[in-house]
Formats: C-alpha cells, sequence, structure tokens
C-alpha cells in the first residue's frame, strides 16, 4: 500500500510521519501530481493561515488535483477546512468538497483552542474500536459547524465538527498524530479504509 503525505508547505508533517512510522507506514511526503494519484491512501495535512494555504496548492495546481482523487482523502486541521467553499480566515476561498463555510469562534472565547477535547461520534468507519470517551488534541481558531457531513462533533463555546466525510474525503480537526492511542487507532482506521 502507498502512502502519501501532500507537500504544500502548510506546517510540520514530522510528527505526522513519525506516528505512520510506528504504524509500519512509511508515507512519501510530495507535491508531485503523479505521485499523489499513484497512491491508495492519501493525506492532507495543515498548520497555518487558510489564504496562504491555498495559494501554495494552487501554485502547483494541486488544487484541482485534490478534487478529483478517488482513493482515500484525510483531511487534518487546516486541511480538514480546506475541504469547505469557504473560510473566514483571510476571506478564502476553499477547495468546495464539503459546502460549508469555516468561522472564527467568537471574540468572547481564548483562540486559538488549544488542548485536549472530548470528541463525540458514532464508532464507525474512521472511529472503529475508539471510545466515545476519548479526548483528541487541536489547536484552531476557526471550525466547521455541524453539517450534513459531520461524523465527529466537540463542544468549545458550541457544538462543532471534529470531523466530516462526503464520499472518499475523510476530515479531523483534531491532529491524530499528537492524540495518542486513540488518534493512532484513527490513522490505522484511515489505512485500512
Amino acid at each position: 500500500m502507498k502512502t502519501v503525505i501532500i507537500d504544500y508547505g502548510a506546517g510540520n508533517v514530522k510528527s505526522l510521519q513519525f506516528a505512520l512510522e510506528r504504524l509500519g507506514v512509511a508515507a512519501l511526503l510530495t507535491k508531485v501530481p503523479e505521485e499523489i494519484l499513484a497512491a491508495d491512501k492519501i493525506i492532507f495535512p495543515g498548520q497555518g493561515e487558510a489564504k496562504s494555504a491555498m495559494t501554495k496548492l494552487k501554485e502547483n495546481e494541486l488544487d484541482l488535483l485534490l478534487k478529483d482523487l478517488k482513493q482515500p482523502v484525510l483531511g487534518i486541521c487546516l486541511g480538514m477546512q480546506l475541504f469547505c467553499s469557504h473560510s473566514q480566515e483571510g476571506d478564502t476561498e476553499g477547495l468546495g468538497i464539503v459546502s460549508s463555510e469555516v468561522v472564527r469562534f467568537p471574540i468572547t472565547v481564548k483562540v486559538p483552542q488549544m488542548g485536549w477535547n472530548l470528541v463525540q461520534h458514532n464508532q464507525e468507519g474512521l472511529f472503529e474500536g475508539i471510545s466515545n470517551e476519548s479526548f483528541m488534541y487541536l489547536v484552531h481558531s476557526y471550525y466547521v459547524p455541524l453539517i450534513n457531513e459531520t461524523i465527529a462533533r466537540s463542544e468549545y463555546s458550541t457544538l462543532y465538527s471534529v470531523a466530516i466525510q462526503k464520499n472518499n474525503f475523510y476530515g479531523v480537526q483534531f491532529h491524530p498524530e499528537k492524540s495518542g492511542k486513540p488518534g493512532s487507532r484513527l490513522l490505522e482506521n484511515f489505512l485500512k479504509l
């Protein structure tokens, strides 16, 4: 099985690579379209700011490539947010895979939200074998509201999506590579899809 991590300069992916290595997977970090298209599983990580991340994707035409992928794709943090049609962060047009606005937490709460949150889910698919009492690690100032594609939620001033799915596209707001055993199990589940 060939697993790739899309390289578009959005954040440090070393901890993700190490987490995959612990599962016996040597993922290729690449922005080469042919290598991405040839992969069995694709991880779309993200850390940073939406507008600059979309600019980097467009520079290599990865924005067009991503939307047409047929194999399982996992968007992490900003990667998940960029699946959406629009983000308030930098008034950024996203990939439009999911029809949703990414909104900023209200000024009444501290941002970024940083730390461990309880994740509620249906214990299927990505969350197979993960307890509903599990905590995942998050760092973010913007969020995806609850939408039809929501498969897991959490709460920080409001209930919001911490995992979404549409067809072969899966997104998680939390960092599974930094979320201990539950996060490791989620990555394992994704690799088995």
